[in-house]
């Protein structure tokens, strides 16, 4: 199924995809996914929303094999993580805006867990299931600043930094999804998430050693190689298999 947050008329719902229509639901789809109210709209007629609202946003950092080897750095022996701030999260067709001209900010297209109960402790054979389901991200990071900082919390958390959405997707097996990113029409980036170093189990369970999530938390799991910079004027479109694409432009703040 895939699921999506909008708005109609300023009002915020929930629903689910069928076809070329949203079933709206009585209820935030990580509440109850299956109580329908009866309405349907067109999609071309919502505002579409980033899908959730995280508490918290956790991303993962060098887990494709071929990355680590494009930035010349060794493959972690766990999941090396860090958090950015929810403020930066918009959504489908929204417009990413980089402060910074004079700074190299890239895009990383990002297969992304969206959490579906508590999770804490959890073990690797039952992490799935703590998912709801899966979206896209773009991980959008100033590195001039990341350098200067040493450390990403400031790079990565500018708002609009995060794009989110279009839908959370459920039934997909993660670790098996062709990922790509095209920039003004020409694909930078094109891998699967066989590449991983580390599987969205593997992360959940490292993940959960360290905090509590909650529902509605995101995990961003890390890019494939291809990484590069973007400009005022850029369409940026990320696709991964069995959720859809997620369209971004790219504007001076």
């Amino acid at each position: 199924m895939k699921y999506i947050r909008f708005t109609v008329e300023g009002f915020e719902k929930f629903g689910v995809i069928s076809g070329d229509e949203i079933i709206e639901l009585q209820n935030n789809f990580l509440i109850d996914p299956e109580e329908q109210t009866g309405k349907t709209y067109a999609l071309d007629e919502v505002k579409i929303l980033p899908p959730v609202q995280p508490g918290k946003v956790i991303v993962i950092g060098l887990n494709y094999i071929k990355h680590a080897e494009e930035v010349n750095m060794p493959l972690p022996d766990e999941p090396m993580m860090f958090m950015v701030s929810p403020t930066a999260i918009v959504g489908h067709m929204d417009e990413i805006a980089i402060p910074y001209l004079e700074h190299k900010t890239d895009f990383e297209a990002e297969l992304t867990i969206v959490i579906g109960k508590e999770a804490k402790d959890v073990e690797r054979k039952k992490a799935l299931d703590y998912v709801f389901g899966y979206t896209i991200a773009n991980d959008v990071s100033d590195r001039h600043l990341q350098q200067k900082d040493g450390q990403f919390t400031r790079a990565k958390s500018f708002d609009t930094f995060k794009p989110l959405g279009p839908v959370v997707r459920t039934g997909i097996d993660p670790n098996h999804l062709e990922i790509k990113l095209i920039q003004n029409g020409k694909v930078k980036q094109h891998s699967n998430t066989r590449d991983f170093v580390f599987s969205v189990e593997a992360i959940i369970e490292q993940v959960t050693k360290v905090m509590t999530l909650h529902p509605g938390d995101i995990i961003l799991t890390g890019t494939p190689s291809g990484v590069d910079a973007m400009q005022p004027g850029d369409v940026i479109e990320i696709e991964i298999e069995g959720i859809g694409k997620l369209v971004n432009h790219v504007v001076e703040k």
